[in-house]
């Protein structure tokens, strides 16, 4: 049996001494250079753009402009951005395509022999703006008095969500005690290892061709051939080793602009390869962000600790395009009630169009946000009621049977009291706290007596898997099982499949699962992925939790059908399968009634910390993080996945301060947006796998990467409450922001 060890990656020799080949590297060396040239305006229209000095510029072969693009707009759900802000263009597009919304907003791209001559005649553009109003947050963009899409609507709230439960008056009047907050949740920046990078070329069968690392192989094909108004098949797209992606690599950065190099250069009559990288500055200004939000919460609960009523308004910045803003909402919207049985709820969520960075995925996709208000409001309910914030959970808990937040029963499985109960168990939640080594945030300036406060806290959650909303939801997988007519069993088994390796282990896990499926030997199993030329189609994106249970399933269905191919004399013997989970539903748009997920994953998490009273300085000493996995794969990457999970999630409560200000983001560099080094990151972290099988998943697995993200912030600052009294109601936990309301209190 493979599934279910702890078996090494396969590709982990070649990435810890360098020889994994990442989208920025073995670049041609015939490969001629490009450059992307950003507006550098928040919200302004184009007058007229001068080219002639950068066409004229040394070493410059081409320059690409809008009157280049065939169809000028893209979008993954929605298409509502221009592929390049200009003038002359086709006119084919549903967005005033002379408009720049976003200071990243693109303009041109220049191909030159080198990058640095590329750079250099990129200054050498003139360009004649039009101002017009920035809209810089949430708050301007509802007055209204500036429309960002004036052709999405009548107000810059584009996108709506409802949720109307129950009989909302009679839960008030049944409530004994009401808790209400006004909360913040920031933006984030993915910090991702490797920068956007891309190289594209016209292959010999005429095909666009585009090596690049992202998510979503064949969408990014659909949306490169969209603009560039051809066939599919027209377009090829290759991921080469991903280094990271979070949900920021699901969109468009460099796949669109660098084909239409590829095609520039080639109607030169040039047949030479075109590669861009981005800086890190440019990676961060250029690409998505986790939604910045403000969400306004009422809880109200009897004095035995049973939740009667929620009421929500949740705003989240989509900031200039929708990217994914419309999915992530929805998130939001279906986690702000928490993982309880709630009989009478009112939510109100709104996506708002801004002149801002625009939102996007991102690890947890608007669950962080909507879990960081519930548990927030779980915490504080807890106080006022002098219960235990663990009995209170177990008291509201969703289970097998319970009706969801929007009428429609749970999918069988829901595990969550086991998840509560084993990490209340092992965080020893009614014992003392875990014995911490002394805090000195200065080292030279040691604590005073009495200065550092020791506190615990408690959050549990869940978290879809798979797509949601009635988008349809797929995944295939081909394999090929090798050997001569004298072999009883198959020897050897190809594995063609789109899921990419974006750091997570799902390239390990597909193989495991094959050599598990089909009795080949793990050695003998190869893969064959994230390439829209193999013969295996679509496997939708890597996110939303869902490759390791959609991959699972089909490799099974897979390994089936190639094994009856097997047993029929087929050599090879090839077996495709195309994975489709039970369908979701959309919500209705009135009350939220609908089935919106297929299947859930569970999460609780107990979090100590130290606090110097005297600095603001805060300390995570151990995180107790348990996960109902259904089946670990391998468990040896499940724990890297909750290891990795929190300390990114321990960057965006304690560190990660994205300033935006009136549209430009201030501080594009890691020397002023602080992630995590090896110093910051909780002392301990106590990784607990459950396995209790989902009814669906292969082998019993559910999805899990998201999960240990989504309670972290609430347990963290209800240990900071705990340690010192005061609640937060908005982060990062900066010394300065730590410090300002400790003195206020």
């Amino acid at each position: 049996m493979t599934v279910g060890s702890d078996d090494r990656r396969f590709d982990a020799h070649d990435k810890v001494t360098g020889a994994a080949r990442y989208a920025a590297d073995g670049v041609a060396a015939d490969a001629l250079a490009a450059h992307v040239v950003f507006s550098n305006q928040p919200h302004a229209r184009m007058l007229a753009m001068d080219i002639s000095g950068a066409e004229a510029a040394d070493g410059v072969v081409a320059v690409v402009t809008a009157a280049d693009v065939p169809v000028n707009e893209y979008g993954l759900t929605m298409f509502d951005q221009p592929v390049l802000v200009g003038l002359g263009g086709s006119g084919r597009t549903a967005v005033d395509d002379t408009v720049s919304r976003w200071e990243a907003d693109k303009i041109a791209v220049i191909i030159a022999e080198t990058a640095e001559q590329a750079r250099a005649a990129a200054a050498l553009i003139r360009v004649e703006w039009e101002p017009l109003p920035v809209v810089a947050d949430i708050d301007q963009a509802m007055a209204n008095e500036t429309l960002v899409h004036p052709e999405a609507g009548p107000d810059n709230a584009y996108h709506r969500l409802a949720i109307r439960k129950g009989d909302v008056a009679a839960g008030w009047a049944d409530a004994d005690v009401v808790i209400e907050g006004t909360y913040r949740v920031p933006h984030q920046e993915h910090a991702y290892l490797q920068a956007e990078a891309a190289t594209a070329w016209i292959d010999e069968n005429g095909r666009v061709t585009v090596e690049t690392g992202g998510q979503w192989a064949w969408e990014d094909q659909q949306q490169i051939a969209h603009a560039l108004d051809v066939d599919d098949d027209q377009v090829r797209v290759i991921y080469a080793a991903i280094g990271g992606a979070f949900g920021g690599k699901e969109d468009m950065t460099l796949q669109i602009v660098m084909a239409l190099a590829a095609r520039k250069v080639h109607s030169l009559g040039i047949d030479r390869p075109v590669h861009c990288r981005w800086s890190r500055e440019e990676s961060i200004v250029g690409h998505h962000k986790r939604h910045r939000g403000t969400i306004h919460a009422r809880l109200g609960a009897t004095n035995d600790g049973r939740i009667t009523v929620v009421e929500a308004d949740v705003h989240l910045d989509a900031g200039a395009y929708n990217y994914t803003s419309n999915k992530v909402l929805g998130n939001a919207h279906l986690s702000v009630a928490g993982p309880y049985e709630v009989p009478n709820a009112r939510i109100d969520s709104k996506a708002i169009y801004t002149t801002t960075v625009p939102g996007g995925a991102f690890r947890g996709f608007g669950g962080p946000q909507g879990a960081f208000v519930a548990e927030m409001q779980m915490n504080k309910l807890a106080e006022a009621l002098g219960m235990d914030p663990v009995e209170l959970r177990r008291r509201n808990s969703l289970r097998d049977g319970s009706e969801g937040i929007t009428q429609a029963i749970m999918p069988e499985g829901v595990t969550l009291p086991q998840v509560i109960d084993r990490c209340a168990e092992d965080a020893q939640m009614s014992g003392e706290l875990f014995p911490a080594e002394p805090f000195a945030p200065i080292a030279s300036l040691p604590p005073s007596s009495g200065a550092v406060k020791r506190g615990r806290g408690f959050a549990s959650g869940y978290k879809n898997v798979g797509f949601s909303f009635g988008f349809p939801e797929r995944c295939e997988a081909e394999i090929h099982l090798h050997g001569d007519d004298t072999d009883e069993f198959p020897v050897r088994a190809d594995l063609y499949h789109g899921a990419a390796e974006v750091g997570q282990g799902v390239h390990q896990a597909l193989r495991q699962m094959v050599a598990d499926a089909t009795g080949v030997p793990l050695d003998e199993v190869r893969g064959y992925f994230s390439d829209t030329g193999n013969p295996a189609a679509d496997s939708g994106s890597v996110s939303a939790s869902r490759m390791t249970f959609m991959s699972g399933n089909s490799v099974l269905g897979a390994a089936e059908e190639a094994e009856k191919a097997w047993r029929d004399g087929a050599r090879p013997a090839v077996g495709t399968f195309r994975y489709t989970p039970p369908p979701t539903e959309q919500l209705d748009p009135e009350t939220g009634a609908g089935q919106p997920n297929f299947c859930y994953g569970y999460m609780a998490q107990a979090v100590e910390v130290s606090v110097d009273i005297e600095t603001g300085h805060i300390r995570v000493d151990r995180v107790t993080s348990v996960h109902d996995v259904g089946r670990a794969i391998n468990p040896r990457l499940v724990r890297g996945q909750i290891e990795g999970a929190v300390v990114q999630a321990h960057g965006y409560v304690m560190s990660e301060n994205l300033q935006v200000v009136d549209g430009r983001i201030r501080n594009p560099r890691f020397s002023g947006y602080l992630i995590p080094g090896i110093g910051d990151i909780p002392e301990h972290v106590e990784s607990v796998i459950l396995e209790l099988a989902d009814p669906l998943g292969p082998w019993g697995a559910r999805g899990m990467a998201e999960m240990p993200y989504i309670t972290y912030a609430p347990a963290v600052i209800a240990a900071v409450h705990d340690a010192t009294g005061v609640w937060f109601d908005e982060f990062p936990l900066t010394p300065s922001r730590v410090l300002a309301a400790l003195t206020d209190a």
